[in-house]
């Protein structure tokens, strides 16, 4: 199975993407909620419906940029924000990001994109969070605490694993369970904020 645009376009026009909680997540929001500089540049990595982007627009964050592979899942956010910024969303892949588009950000939030890629990318993902963020730029998400075989994502796992894969690149500020996870995730879920440790890139 190859986790390419096209697998992702079809699980969006089939409605497949069976992970989406309908509204931002709670332990997003919190950290949101907290941070007073609002002319951060932000990218919600791999956003599918990305109501974590909406709220932050919504809530005065005007540099925030959504990433996603699926012209699809992009289409259906624009509709449901008409107010959105077009050229603020991005069709491509994650891992070029940097090459094809020179940006970098103050802020990447990670929601339910960590588990949609091939595990054997998680350690490229974390290197490449690393190149994405400015100097003292951070990487604040969710992710699944929870140990599952799965031939499809979304691909759990356990914080003993993830965090090799992000300790050469980042300063670890929290790497905890959520207290405030919705029900069905409920002690399921890790909060991550990691800090990244220079400006210089980390081989």
């Amino acid at each position: 199975m190859i986790l390419d645009a096209q697998y992702w376009q079809n699980r969006y026009q089939n409605h497949t993407d069976n992970w989406d909680i309908g509204e931002v997540s709670a332990p997003l929001k919190a950290y949101f909620d907290q941070i007073t500089d609002k002319n951060i540049k932000i990218l919600v990595a791999g956003g599918g419906d990305s109501y974590e982007t909406s709220y932050l627009y919504k809530n005065g964050f005007k540099n925030v940029f959504l990433l996603d592979w699926a012209n699809t899942a992009l289409d259906k956010f624009l509709i449901k924000n008409p107010d959105f910024p077009e050229n603020q969303t991005i069709c491509g892949d994650f891992f070029e990001l940097e090459e094809k588009f020179n940006l970098s950000f103050d802020l990447i939030v990670e929601q339910t994109f960590f588990c949609a890629i091939s595990q054997q990318k998680r350690p490229e993902y974390a290197k490449k969070m690393q190149q994405l963020l400015k100097p003292n730029g951070k990487l604040v998400g969710v992710l699944f605490d929870d140990f599952q075989e799965r031939t499809e994502p979304p691909f759990g796992g356990t914080q003993e694993e993830y965090k090799p894969y992000f300790e050469p690149y980042f300063d670890f500020k929290y790497f905890e369970k959520c207290y405030n996870s919705i029900a069905p995730r409920s002690n399921r879920e890790l909060f991550i904020l990691l800090k990244k440790v220079s400006s210089e890139i980390v081989n």
